[in-house]
């Protein structure tokens, strides 16, 4: 099995750093969604035993938002088709539980025991070490020009050489559309993630007493999330706001960080977190490619079947990383898999 990649893992340029990621299992985003990431925690819990390195932090999960509202009422469906350990949380035993919320009127939230963080960059060296453990030869620094597969062979062309093989698997990131062409209507936009230092301290926020949360728009706008303070005292809590109109190439993308950035990310949670209108420590740029519906891409490509694709996972796809590639193993080795992935289909997009 050849890797190619065309820069030097884990790196900042597209859509899997920035130190943390969120997991969760009871997921508000479709019922098919549930057997793939529980499916991920398995394999995450492997690759833990594998490589002797701690992936899986457990800190609970918190969706907040209003009883009727949309995240709230799919995160509980979710639970209780699946038997996912919940709490439903009101007002006054949210607050107890995490002071550092104050809820809406109407508010409530839904804490998810087994949902926490995986730290991306510690997850990619723990995958890649795998692979090249089992024979993977990995080229790094190596852009793909041109790509060809029929039934006879699949060819990868870059400036250091042409490769040939019988199956070929993309997983383009940001520049998905570059390398598969008009096939899927993806676009990339630029999203902000800020660490801050929270008025008072982030002894309230520290790990073990707060929880990675969501909290969801009063007015239906983007949901906002944050995790807690996994980089010291002095290190802030990442927050981030869940969506972005802002459409970019990787190229094009503008990387530096702005006041205003910074305000409509505190703007988004200050109603719900007070205390996080406080010291900005950094922020940094990262990118979501989007499918129209933000469901994935998973499958054979519409046009080349010897091809498996996936793309398009629109800001929620890191936590699924060790199952789809098992998926894209699998449709490329024997045709098919046996978990649900008909929702993910890239025929969907096709004319």
């Amino acid at each position: 099995m050849l890797g190619i990649d065309q820069f030097t893992p884990p790196h900042d340029r597209g859509s899997s750093h920035g130190g943390s990621r969120i997991i969760r299992q009871a997921y508000f985003e479709g019922a098919d969604y549930i057997p793939l990431v529980l499916r991920a925690y398995e394999l995450w819990h492997d690759l833990e035993c594998e490589t002797s390195t701690k992936l899986i932090h457990t800190t609970g999960g918190l969706v907040i938002g209003g009883e009727d509202g949309e995240l709230v009422r799919r995160t509980v469906a979710s639970a209780r088709k699946h038997d996912i350990p919940i709490e439903v949380l009101g007002s006054a035993e949210l607050v107890k539980r995490f002071p550092p919320f104050r809820p809406l009127p109407g508010d409530v939230g839904v804490l998810e025991h087994l949902a926490g963080y995986l730290i991306p960059e510690d997850c990619i060296r723990a995958q890649l070490g795998s692979a090249m453990h089992a024979g993977a030869e990995l080229h790094f620094g190596e852009e793909a020009l041109s790509w060809f597969a029929d039934r006879d062979h699949v060819e990868v062309r870059t400036r250091q050489g042409v490769y040939v093989g019988k199956r070929l698997i993309i997983t383009a990131g940001p520049w998905a559309s570059q390398v598969l062409g008009s096939s899927f209507p993806l676009r990339v936009t630029r999203q902000i993630t800020a660490w801050i230092q929270p008025k008072g301290g982030v002894e309230r926020f520290l790990p073990g007493r707060f929880p990675i949360f969501i909290s969801e728009d009063a007015a239906g706008g983007h949901a906002s999330y944050g995790f807690p303070a996994i980089d010291g005292l002095e290190g802030g809590i990442k927050v981030a706001i869940h969506g972005s109109q802002v459409e970019c190439t990787p190229e094009s993308v503008d990387r530096a960080i702005h006041e205003s950035d910074v305000e409509k990310v505190i703007a988004a949670l200050r109603r719900r977190i007070p205390s996080i209108d406080g010291k900005l420590i950094r922020a940094s740029t990262c990118l979501y490619t989007m499918t129209p519906d933000e469901h994935f891409i998973i499958g054979s490509h519409p046009h080349s079947p010897f091809c498996t694709v996936a793309s398009g996972f629109s800001g929620h796809g890191f936590k699924f990383a060790p199952v789809v590639g098992a998926i894209l193993a699998d449709i490329a080795l024997v045709g098919a898999t046996d978990l649900p992935i008909t929702m993910f289909a890239p025929s969907r997009f096709s004319a």
